[in-house]
């Protein structure tokens, strides 16, 4: 039976979001960061179909100009009773999008998509988790956004700079909600390419 190779180390990120950078980083990886030149979609499928569609135009459009190295992209949402919370238009819009989330519950969704450049094999999913807010009134999301930068953020907030804040309770992985689901990205590598790439 053959030995599988090592996991491989370097993974090309086909996205702009530091805080995937980070978590990548953090879980060992020399990250190249090569953000995709496409226009993601907003429309016209399900949450978890989108969030895949995005994540796989991203990694398709770096992974065209890449040779042998694996190539990963992503896409996050928050979806509210069925309804997908994107990145919010300005300040109002995200403080509009935190009253809304106050006090209840909601989904976040990531799209993942593995591939290597000039190869065959694919790896895509999508990790859930669900988030539970505290009540928040309008001093308290005032207060927040002064704090953060919401504009580049699903759902208008950032998971890492909370501090119990906002949220009240999570289900799933914390990584998703920062942007990536890291483990389960490291088990999809494992699995499907330590054979094909060196370390």
């Amino acid at each position: 039976m053959g030995k599988k190779g090592p996991v491989p180390r370097r993974l090309i990120l086909a996205s702009a979001s530091p805080r995937r950078r980070d978590l990548l980083m953090a879980a060992g990886f020399e990250v190249v960061v090569r953000p995709a030149e496409v226009e993601e979609l907003t429309g016209g499928l399900s949450a978890r179909a989108l969030v895949l569609a995005n994540a796989e135009l991203k990694a398709l459009n770096v992974a065209a100009h890449t040779q042998g190295d694996l190539v990963l992209g992503a896409d996050t949402i928050v979806v509210l009773d069925g309804e997908i919370l994107g990145k919010p238009r300005d300040l109002i819009h995200a403080a509009e999008m935190l009253g809304r989330l106050g006090g209840r519950a909601h989904e976040v969704l990531t799209g993942v998509c593995l591939l290597r450049g000039g190869g065959v094999t694919r790896c895509s999913f999508v990790e859930s988790t669900r988030v539970a807010f505290r009540p928040l009134d309008e001093a308290t999301i005032e207060a927040y956004l002064a704090d953060i930068d919401p504009l580049d953020k699903a759902g208008s907030y950032a998971a890492q700079e909370d501090g119990g804040r906002l949220i009240e309770q999570i289900e799933g992985s914390m990584e998703n909600v920062i942007g990536l689901p890291v483990a389960r990205v490291l088990a999809a590598i494992g699995t499907h390419f330590t054979e094909s790439l060196g370390g």
